[in-house]
């Protein structure tokens, strides 16, 4: 859960925070809830979103790390203003399969993470429906799917890029 302080729109310069030495990026794909729901079935699930993304969970891992020491809840790592970063929705269409989207995300030109939907633990619609049973879903809401291998850290200077298949929805400046 981020609060709405978190998000940081595509083009917008990503300030890297003065509380941690430590910066991760994780590339995830990100759905957009269009129908308010609760304890929403699987199988209807699709009808509760109608736009996918990429998007970055950014993460204070050195603070993440601390916490976990300690046993406590994570949000000062995961939730701090603009740490999450979504770029361009593109409207889901009956065309789309879901269960095989290809995303990435390159560092400076090169590519350091690569993921495919139908290699997630758990589908979209699975992630949904699951969710529903402990938060109410609204109009709005964007969902953080998981991210694939290869997260690592970002340093002020890089350029971060997330496509969906070949089209770069993401352009990020660390600054």
């Amino acid at each position: 859960m981020k609060p709405k302080s978190a998000l940081v729109q595509n083009h917008t310069p990503f300030y890297y925070p003065e509380f941690t030495n430590e910066l991760h990026y994780e590339c995830e794909l990100v759905i957009r809830i269009s129908k308010n729901g609760k304890y929403i079935q699987e199988k209807h699930a699709s009808n509760y979103y109608n736009g996918i993304s990429v998007g970055i969970d950014f993460t204070a891992r050195d603070i993440q790390n601390e916490l976990k020491q300690k046993g406590l809840p994570w949000e000062k790592a995961k939730s701090f203003d603009n740490s999450a970063a979504v770029g361009t929705f593109v409207d889901i269409t009956p065309s789309l399969n879901k269960k095989n989207i290809n995303f990435s995300l390159s560092k400076n030109g090169e590519i350091v993470q690569t993921g495919n939907s139908g290699d997630m633990i758990f589908s979209i619609d699975a992630i949904v429906a699951n969710i529903s049973n402990y938060f109410s879903l609204n109009i709005g809401d964007l969902v953080f799917t998981g991210t694939p291998s290869g997260v690592g850290e970002c340093i002020v200077g890089d350029v971060l890029q997330a496509y969906l298949e070949k089209d770069c929805l993401l352009n990020l400046d660390i600054k």
